[in-house]
């Protein structure tokens, strides 16, 4: 069962290989917007989840809670230079997406308030599925 403290989406490290990597991650994380805005969340990392599949991650938190969103820092998180997260809907029918670190405080803010819903990112990704911001 992922950790969830009701208050802080969980971000989960899912690929172990890169100690450094996962380090980057927390780091760019942490790093508030321009107008000081950050990602509330609640790194997890716990060798149970090496390899885990992100949609059974998503589907166990749901069953057992209200969680929003799920992140989750994966192979490709940790070995792409964009660090791109992915971004998980727990909610069925769910939904993913991968989000660079800089507007990861956008997406986790709004959709864990409420304020906007998953499809609104993930209808707004680049051709590669990368969640960059919202284009004018």
């Amino acid at each position: 069962m992922i950790p969830i403290d009701g208050e802080r989406t969980p971000l989960v490290r899912t690929d172990f290989s890169d100690d450094h990597a996962w380090e980057s991650v927390i780091d760019a994380v942490s790093k508030p917007s321009v107008h000081g805005f950050l990602a509330n969340l609640n790194p997890v990392n716990d060798h149970r989840y090496d390899n885990a599949d992100p949609v059974e991650l998503a589907k166990k938190a749901n069953s057992s809670t209200d969680l929003t969103l799920l992140i989750v820092a994966d192979s490709r998180t940790m070995s792409e230079p964009q660090i791109p997260l992915l971004c998980v809907d727990p909610i069925p029918p769910g939904g993913q997406f991968r989000c660079i670190p800089a507007e990861l405080w956008g997406v986790e803010n709004n959709v864990s308030l409420a304020n906007m819903d998953f499809g609104e990112f993930a209808s707004a990704v680049d051709a590669d599925g990368v969640f960059r911001g919202f284009k004018d």
